[in-house]
C-alpha cells in the first residue's frame, strides 16, 4: 500500500513537469527570432501505477517527464534542400547571365556591335564616292579599327566573368570545407551529450541550419543511424552516425571525420580552350580523388558556377583515336594520336577552340599533354603531337578509344560566346581579305593588294602574317587591323588591273557586298551584320530562363520554408496560450501540496494522542 505521503509525491510530479513545460515555453518564446531553431515540447507520460493489494487494484504514482524534444519534420528539410539546391544554380546563372547581357547591348545610350558595324561599312560606302581621297580610306580605317577594338573588349569582359566565377568557385569550394568541419565538431558535441540520454536540440538546430546553408552551394544527402555496442546488438548506445554526402553521393561528413577540397589552378599549358584565362581551378579532393566538377549530378552555387565559367554548349573537341604514330621535332622524336572528329563543327577550323599552344587530351581513360595539332580538313582528322613529359606511351590498343579535350557541358558559358565570337571574326576576316586581295586587285601604289583584318601574335609584339598563317590564330581577343594600313593609307587596295583608273572601285563593291550577301558568308544562316541578333538570341533566352527558373525556386523556397515553420517554427499565440496552460498545471499542482499539507497537518498534529 503507498505511504501516507504518496499524494504529495503525485502532486510534487505535477509542479515539477508543470515547471519544465512552463521553462521549455519560456525558451520557444525567447528563440522565437533565432534563425534555425526548432520548437520544442515537452514528453510526459503518466509514472507507472502501483499495486495497492486492495479492491481497487493500482493507484496512479504521478507524471513523469520523459526528453524534451525539437519539432522538426525531415521530410520538409529534404525539399527545402533540394529546392535550396536549383534555386543556388539559378541564382548565379541569372546574375552573370545578366552582366553577359549586358555587354552585348546595343542601344541608344550604348553603341554595340550593329552600330560600329553599320558605322565602318557607312564609311566604307563614302570611300567609293570619294575617288582617290585617302581621308576618307583614313576614316575608314579608323571606323574598322573601332570594329576590331569592339571584339576586343567584348572578349575581355567575357574573360573578366570567368575570372570572377573562377575566384568564386574557390570561395565556395572553402565555405564547402569550413561548413564540413563545423558540422563533424557538432556531430562529435551531439553524440558526447545523447550518449547520455539527452537530446541535444541547440546543437540539432545549428547542424540544420548548416546543412541548409552547403544546400545552396551543392547538392547535399543527409543520413543518420543509430550506432550499437558491437558486444551487445540490441543495446543503443545514445550516439548516432551522422553522414552527408554531396555532388552525387561523394562523402563530405562522416560523424567526427571529414573530407576537404581543393582547388588546383591550370597551368599555362592545361587550358581546356583557345581563349580561357590561365590559372583556372580544378577542384578535387584533398586526398587526390577525383571530385566530379563535371558531373551531372552536381548541383547548387557550384554548378552554376561551373556552367558559366565552362559552358561550351557541349561543343568540346571529342573523337576516336584513328592511329598512333610519331614524329621527329629537332633530335627528338614525340609520339602523335590522330582522332578522327566527326562532328560538323569540328569539320571547321574557324569553330575550334583547341588551346593552340598546348592542353590535356583524354585518351581511354589517359590524360596525355600535348604540345602542338594540326588540321586535316580533308579528312576532318586532328593530330596531336604529346608532350616529352608523358611517361605513358600510346600502342595500338588504344585505336578506336574515345579522346576528348575538356568536358562536355550542356550550357552556354563564357567559352562558348568566346567561340561565337572568334568564328565570326575568323570567318569575317578571311572573307574580306579574300575579297580585298583577289586577283588582280592593286592598292594605291600599284602594288598586290595585302590583307586588312589579322591578329597579334601570343608574344603580342607582332602581327600575324594572314597570307601565310592559319586564320585559327585570330580570335576576338588579338583582333586588329593592319599597322602599316593605319600608318599609311594607300596601301588599302580599292580595284583591280593596276592600269586601270582609281574610280573603277569594284573591290569596294564586293566589300560592300559582303555586309548582306549570305553567299559570301554565312554566320549561322545569317550575313555578316545580323551576328548581334544571333548572339543576343542566345544571350536573352538564357538570361530570361534563369530569371525565369530563380522565380519559380525562390517562390518554390517560400512555400516549402512557410510548410516547415508551421511544423518546427514557433508561434508566438501557441505559444501564449501553452503559456497560460501549463501556469494554470502549476498552480493546480501548487494547490494540491498546499490541501494536502493541511490534510497531513490535521493528521499528525490535530489527531495525534
Amino acid at each position: 500500500m503507498p505511504s501516507t505521503f504518496f499524494g504529495l509525491n503525485i502532486a510534487y510530479s505535477g509542479l515539477t513537469a508543470s515547471s519544465v513545460a512552463l521553462n521549455t515555453t519560456g525558451n520557444n518564446i525567447a528563440n522565437v527570432e533565432t534563425k534555425g531553431y526548432s520548437r520544442q515540447t515537452v514528453s510526459q507520460q503518466a509514472y507507472d501505477a502501483l499495486r495497492t493489494f486492495t479492491t481497487y487494484g493500482c493507484a496512479g504514482a504521478g507524471v513523469d517527464t520523459i526528453a524534451i524534444e525539437r519539432i522538426r519534420d525531415e521530410f520538409y528539410d529534404v525539399k527545402y534542400w533540394n529546392n535550396n539546391t536549383s534555386l543556388g544554380e539559378q541564382d548565379i546563372k541569372q546574375y552573370y547571365m545578366e552582366e553577359i547581357e549586358n555587354y552585348f547591348v546595343d542601344d541608344e545610350t550604348t553603341a554595340g556591335f550593329t552600330t560600329i558595324f553599320n558605322e565602318m561599312y557607312d564609311a566604307l560606302a563614302e570611300v567609293k564616292k570619294n575617288s582617290g581621297d585617302t581621308t576618307t580610306i583614313t576614316q575608314f580605317l579608323g571606323y574598322a579599327k573601332n570594329m576590331t577594338d569592339y571584339f576586343n573588349n567584348l572578349a575581355g569582359n567575357l574573360q573578366k566573368v570567368q575570372t570572377d566565377t573562377n575566384s568564386e568557385m574557390k570561395i565556395q569550394a572553402d565555405q564547402i570545407n569550413s561548413i564540413a568541419a563545423q558540422v563533424a565538431t557538432l556531430n562529435k558535441q551531439i553524440n558526447v551529450i545523447e550518449i547520455s540520454g539527452v537530446t541535444a536540440n541547440e546543437l540539432r538546430d545549428q547542424r540544420a541550419l548548416l546543412v541548409d546553408k552547403l544546400s545552396k552551394i551543392v547538392d547535399v544527402e543527409v543520413s543518420e543511424t543509430p550506432v550499437y555496442d558491437v558486444n551487445n546488438p540490441d543495446r543503443v548506445t545514445g550516439a548516432n552516425r551522422f553522414m552527408v554526402t554531396i555532388a552525387g553521393g561523394q562523402t563530405l561528413v562522416d560523424t567526427n571525420e571529414y573530407n576537404t577540397l581543393v582547388c588546383k589552378a591550370r597551368s599555362a599549358d592545361e587550358r581546356v580552350n583557345q581563349s580561357d584565362i590561365d590559372g583556372l581551378y580544378d577542384i578535387k579532393w584533398s586526398n587526390g580523388s577525383d571530385f566530379g566538377m563535371y558531373s551531372a549530378n552536381l548541383g547548387g552555387t557550384l554548378k552554376g558556377l561551373i556552367a558559366i565559367r565552362d559552358g561550351n554548349n557541349t561543343a568540346n573537341f571529342n573523337g576516336k583515336v584513328s592511329s598512333i604514330g610519331s614524329t621527329l621535332i629537332g633530335a627528338t622524336t614525340y609520339q602523335t594520336v590522330t582522332i578522327d572528329a566527326p562532328a560538323e563543327y569540328l569539320g571547321d577550323i574557324n569553330k575550334s577552340t583547341l588551346p593552340e599552344n598546348g592542353g590535356v587530351i583524354t585518351v581511354g581513360n589517359k590524360q596525355l599533354k600535348f604540345d602542338s595539332w594540326t588540321f586535316d580538313e580533308a579528312t576532318s582528322r586532328y593530330t596531336f603531337v604529346l608532350s616529352d613529359s608523358n611517361t605513358t606511351e600510346l600502342n595500338t590498343n588504344h585505336v578506336g578509344l574515345e579522346s576528348k579535350v575538356g568536358a562536355s557541358i550542356q550550357y552556354q558559358g563564357v567559352p562558348y560566346y568566346m567561340q561565337q565570337m572568334n568564328e565570326w571574326v575568323r570567318t569575317f576576316s578571311e572573307t574580306f581579305n579574300g575579297l580585298l586581295t583577289q586577283t588582280d586587285s592593286v592598292d594605291g601604289y600599284g602594288n598586290a593588294a595585302t590583307p586588312l583584318f589579322t591578329g597579334i601574335n601570343g608574344t603580342g609584339t607582332a602581327e600575324y602574317n594572314m597570307a601565310t598563317d592559319s586564320y585559327y590564330n585570330i580570335t576576338a581577343l588579338n583582333f586588329t587591323i593592319s599597322s602599316a594600313m593605319i600608318a599609311d593609307a594607300q596601301k588599302f587596295a580599292t580595284h583591280t588591273g593596276a592600269s586601270e583608273g582609281s574610280s573603277k572601285y569594284d573591290v569596294i563593291d564586293d566589300l560592300i557586298d559582303l555586309k548582306t550577301n549570305k553567299d559570301k558568308m554565312n554566320f549561322r544562316g545569317s550575313s555578316s551584320s545580323e551576328f548581334l541578333q544571333c548572339i543576343l538570341s542566345d544571350v536573352a533566352i538564357n538570361a530570361s530562363n534563369a530569371n525565369t527558373f530563380y522565380l519559380n525556386y525562390t517562390n518554390l523556397s517560400s512555400t516549402i520554408n512557410t510548410q516547415r515553420l508551421s511544423v518546427s517554427g514557433v508561434d508566438q499565440d501557441e505559444e501564449a496560450l501553452n503559456l497560460v496552460k501549463y501556469q494554470n498545471s502549476y498552480t493546480l499542482a501548487s494547490k494540491m501540496i498546499q490541501t494536502l499539507t493541511e490534510c497531513y497537518d490535521r493528521l499528525i498534529l490535530q489527531t495525534g494522542v
